[in-house]
Formats: structure tokens, sequence, C-alpha cells
């Protein structure tokens, strides 16, 4: 294709007095928003609205659709946890989304340190609603169980892309795996929620049965926007889907059985999930 995006991908300047203040709030911490140039940027800085990305800015992982970087990151911040708490707190938050890069060279790959922040936030701010995104933790003992045990409302794993994708964007990691993570935060009486993005290449069958493998491994909380390039060495664009298909992949999504879809062109897995838990603000 020839790479142009179209019309219907509309993505504002950011900007405002509710942006800079989120800025000025999240100067000694990371954020999703910025880190991963997400395209919700604008809606949801000036909304108020941010997702924290913990243990650094560097990930052990190099996924061919991502704009973090990947490298050897610094030791884990036991500071940061206190930090995140104050911005969320500065900023009047309701509902907060904590996420991390990958963090394969840690013992609990990072577990602890998600658990660190729940704690601190629910000692600062006691109504906040939180999701944790959390990645796989490569499998590495007690740190599902670390992350269940500090209780938030929500535990998202994001499967990212299709089967058919998965290897080629996603190497370090393992498609069933991914499954199996899902399940046990099923298993454990969270809600589990995963995001999926389409572009890469895959088939109207390929996503329905991501869904499906999605849905039987427990996960009630689907979100499915348009992968778009985040910088000219990231793997390309093969097509773009209409705002029209992702409301029929969202249609169809919810006669299969999901619980809550969110499906659009610019739709993020952070997306409004204030909203999707009940807490009536994009989180």
């Amino acid at each position: 294709m020839n790479g142009r995006i179209p019309e219907w991908i509309k993505m504002k300047i950011p900007g405002g007095e509710n942006y800079v203040r989120l800025k000025r709030a999240t100067v000694s911490v990371h954020t999703v928003c910025l880190e991963a140039k997400c395209p919700n940027i604008g809606e949801c800085f000036c909304g108020g609205s941010a997702a924290f990305l913990i243990l650094g800015d560097c990930c052990t992982r190099s996924c061919r659709y991502c704009a973090v970087r990947h490298g050897e990151p610094l030791p884990a911040d036991h500071s940061e946890p206190v930090r995140i708490a104050d911005a969320v707190a500065e900023l009047g938050l309701s509902f907060v989304v904590v996420t991390s890069v990958t963090r394969d060279d840690l013992d609990d790959g990072g577990a602890s340190h998600f658990a660190a922040c729940v704690a601190e936030i629910r000692r600062k701010i006691p109504s906040c609603g939180i999701e944790l995104l959390i990645p796989d933790f490569s499998g590495k003992s007690g740190a599902l169980e670390r992350i269940f045990e500090s209780r938030p409302d929500i535990i998202n794993h994001n499967i990212e892309t299709t089967r058919t994708m998965f290897s080629e964007l996603r190497p370090q990691g393992d498609y069933d795996f991914s499954l199996s993570v899902l399940r046990r935060i099923a298993e454990a009486g969270f809600p589990a929620k995963s995001g999926l993005m389409i572009g890469f290449g895959e088939t109207p069958d390929d996503i329905e049965r991501t869904m499906d493998d999605l849905l039987h491994s427990g996960c009630s909380m689907l979100t499915i926007g348009q992968y778009l390039r985040s910088h000219k060495e990231g793997f390309p664009v093969a097509r773009f889907y209409t705002p029209d298909e992702f409301d029929s992949i969202a249609e169809k999504a919810t006669r299969m059985g999901f619980r809550h879809v969110l499906s659009g062109p610019l739709v993020r897995s952070s997306y409004h999930a204030g909203i999707e838990a009940g807490r009536g603000q994009i989180g």
C-alpha cells in the first residue's frame, strides 16, 4: 500500500490547561501516552487522564510494532511507586492504568513493583480504581500471584496481534502462553482484559479466531484498534480498516460474548478505561 493515512484517522495536537497540568504533574514519572506515542494523547491529556509506565522507559524485548525503545534498562527505582501515587493525587484521578516495559532482567519480571504501585495508590487515594496492564513476566514463579495479592480492579494482558502474525511481530513472546496468562487472571476472579491491534496483514478469519481464543481463555473485556507505524523502521501498515469495519468487528465480538468491547481506529488498550470500569471518566 502507499502508506497514506486515511482521513478518518485524525489526531489533534495536544494543548490546553489540563494537558499542561498533566505534563507538569508527571515530570518525574513516565506515561505510555508519551513513550508509546499514543494517538489519543490530546484527548486523554486534555481530559485529565493518563496511563503510567513504570520500571523505566527501556524494554528488554524488541517487538516490531512498538515505539518504546529497547535495550539494557536501569535498575528498578524503588521510589517510583510513591511518585506515581503523588502524581495521581495531584491530578485528582478516580481511575488509573499502570503498565510497564517488559523487564525480563528482573527476578519476578517487575511484579512486586506493580504491587508496590497499587499499595501506594490505595494508601494515598483509597477511592481510586486501578487497572494493571501487565507483561507475561516470562512465566517467573510467583509473579502472577504477587499481582493477584495486590488486588487491582482489572488486570489486562494484551495479546496485541493474531496468532498468524504473532511470531513475526513478537518473536520473544508466545501466543499460547499469553492466553494462559489471561486464563489464570480470570480463574483468580479478576476481570480479564486484552487488546488487539489490526492492520498488520491478518485476515478477517484471523481476527475472529483470535477473539474466540481470547474469549475461551476467560477474557471478558476487549479493545481493538488500528496499528499505526510509529517510526520509519517500524513494521509497515498493510491495511487501514474503516470505522464501519471496526463497528462490525465490535458487533461480532459482542455477539460472541465479550462483556465490554471498544473498537475503533484510534482505540488503544487504556482508552476509556475509567468508563468501562464504571468510574464515569476516561482513565
